[in-house]
């Protein structure tokens, strides 16, 4: 009996075994392109954040005093929120939004202004003057040549057509050639940014953190915690997705009232109502 019990364990272990190893296997193959393992490579790590941002930027005397990974970013209610892969402030109070973007879609331009205008809004209190608004930096590093042209980094900025002049409005965006490669610090770092180990990095700031996160059994253990943590957000996600596929069913269907829309969801009655509203827009 006490055997037969043994073996149910281990049959009832083996899944989470297997989905461990096959955790395993795909950090072996994480790259800092990858926007998951960029975010834990730069947490709690000033430093590797200031020399990215010197070489992208050009900036040797950057100082950056403050980081932070997915950095959710909500001013307005009923706005859409953004979550930022890493968020810094430099010593002059200028803000730098630091994404890592591999499909096109993510790189589209009208995503990069909503980015550059969440951070002004996040940044501007009430009885602040606009004037008081920091600089603000968004940078998307795309794993393709986003423009084409071969160029490691394009600068967007905006410009008074009639005078040829720079606005001059502290808003700067950068698109970071994920495919320059040369002997430039940016085409080491490119380069960098595409290796799955450590040994064949050419900064030793970023391989050093690498190492850690694939080789050290305490940051292995946290980058599987991480992956687990964002397997149970997908899902969760997955979850209110199909709830909300529910709601505009029902909506659609149009013999429910709110409230029973909401006990057979299992949204909130708010929550039914703001979908509804979506909707009638």
């Amino acid at each position: 009996m006490e055997l037969q019990k043994q073996n149910r364990r281990q049959v009832m272990g083996l899944p989470e075994a297997r989905q461990h190893q096959e955790d395993l296997q795909r950090l072996r193959n994480l790259r800092p392109m990858d926007d998951d393992f960029m975010r834990c490579l730069f947490k709690d790590n000033i430093p590797l954040v200031e020399f990215v941002l010197r070489i992208i930027t050009g900036k040797q005397d950057l100082s950056i005093t403050s980081c932070e990974t997915q950095k959710d970013m909500k001013r307005l209610a009923g706005a859409r929120s953004i979550c930022l892969d890493a968020y810094g402030t430099d010593s002059a109070g200028k803000r730098y939004d630091l994404e890592i973007q591999r499909q096109e879609k993510g790189a589209d331009p009208y995503r990069a202004r909503y980015h550059s205008s969440v951070m002004d809004i996040e940044n501007l209190h009430a009885r602040q003057e606009f004037k008081e608004l920091p600089d603000t930096y968004t940078i998307f590093i795309t794993e393709k040549d986003f423009y084409g042209k071969g160029e490691p980094v394009y600068p967007i900025e905006r410009m008074n057509l009639a005078t040829g002049t720079f606005f001059e409005d502290g808003e700067h965006i950068l698109y970071v050639n994920g495919e320059y490669r040369d002997e430039s610090d940016l085409g080491k770092l490119m380069h960098d940014f595409n290796c799955t180990k450590a040994d064949d990095m050419n900064f030793k700031l970023m391989a050093d953190q690498t190492r850690y996160l694939k080789e050290n059994p305490k940051g292995v253990s946290e980058m599987c915690r991480i992956m687990e943590d964002m397997r149970n957000e997908s899902l969760k996600e997955g979850i209110q997705e199909e709830k909300k596929m529910t709601v505009y069913r029902m909506l659609e269907a149009g013999k429910y009232f709110v409230d029973e829309i909401a006990n057979i969801s299992g949204l909130s009655l708010e929550e039914v109502n703001r979908l509804k509203a979506e909707r009638n827009t």
